[in-house]
């Protein structure tokens, strides 16, 4: 009979290295300019260099006196209309999770905003899509760390099966 700590190990490094293939990125909206009306950010420009994945996450960082994020559907988007959001963000570093596939579209609520550009359009891909090589640094990195991760976590599995086989 298997000894009952050496098997609980090796279930407990097979379970970290399946939690290690899903790592999801993170994603500033408008980079270091963030969530803003000042014409700095073309935000469909941003979201058109980047592959969002289920699992990922959004942060819009603006300032709540002046800005807010509203979530709604697509002619709500298209006529810049927020009086029918799916959701309101306001406390000015919100975080959006991206939890199915599919178009989301995210304008600012405050009049002449969303007419200013301050509207983007994001599109949740299947993980399985080609990798946009493109990718602003920060995604490029997390994909780095990604296959570092992977390969270590590989790595450290292999050793310990081997070593209590």
């Amino acid at each position: 009979m298997a000894n009952p700590r050496k098997s609980m190990l090796v279930v407990s490094l097979l379970m970290m290295a399946l939690c290690g293939v899903s790592i999801a990125a993170v994603y500033q909206v408008g980079d270091s300019a963030g969530w803003t009306s000042m014409g700095q950010v073309d935000y469909q420009d941003w979201a058109a260099n980047k592959n969002f994945h289920v699992g990922d996450t959004l942060v819009f960082n603006y300032n709540n006196q002046f800005h807010n994020v509203k979530q709604v559907a697509h002619p709500g988007f298209e006529s810049c209309n927020a009086t029918s959001p799916i959701a309101t963000y306001t406390n000015g570093s919100d975080t959006v999770a991206l939890e199915k596939l599919g178009h989301f579209y995210f304008i600012c609520g405050y009049p002449g905003h969303c007419q200013a550009g301050q509207k983007i359009e994001i599109l949740v891909a299947p993980a399985t899509s080609k990798p946009n090589h493109a990718a602003s640094p920060s995604a490029r990195s997390a994909s780095s760390l990604y296959s570092s991760n992977l390969s270590w976590t590989w790595g450290v599995l292999g050793f310990f099966l081997l070593g209590f086989a």
